[in-house]
């Protein structure tokens, strides 16, 4: 049953309403949970150039079965040309918890 979950992390700048964000997905059932942590430095190589941005990195927890949907509707929410997006495999978890999300997300 875990395998059918995932973590989705994602980054955007801390002067956004990352909070937005999170409760579009939310509200739009494309994910159970979203953690939004607190500001960070995020240094990076950009264009051929090395960068440094104050950013929040954003936790989502979904289904595998809407990572899709949540890719696509992200990328239309996020501000960055080229958002983070990358999924990673629940591979165990509490059966309630799992339930839980499954509970959260549409199908």
């Amino acid at each position: 049953m875990a395998d059918e979950y995932v973590i989705v992390l994602t980054t955007m700048a801390g002067d956004v309403d990352v909070e937005a964000l999170a409760r579009t997905i939310v509200v739009e059932q494309l994910a159970a949970c979203v953690n939004v942590l607190p500001p960070m430095r995020s240094i990076y190589r950009w264009k051929g150039q090395v960068e440094e941005a104050h950013e929040r990195q954003v936790v989502i927890k979904t289904s595998r079965a809407s990572v899709s949907a949540l890719r696509d509707r992200l990328h239309e929410l996020h501000p960055y040309d080229v958002p983070e997006f990358l999924v990673l495999p629940i591979v165990d978890g509490s059966e309630r918890y799992l339930k839980w999300i499954a509970d959260s997300v549409r199908t």
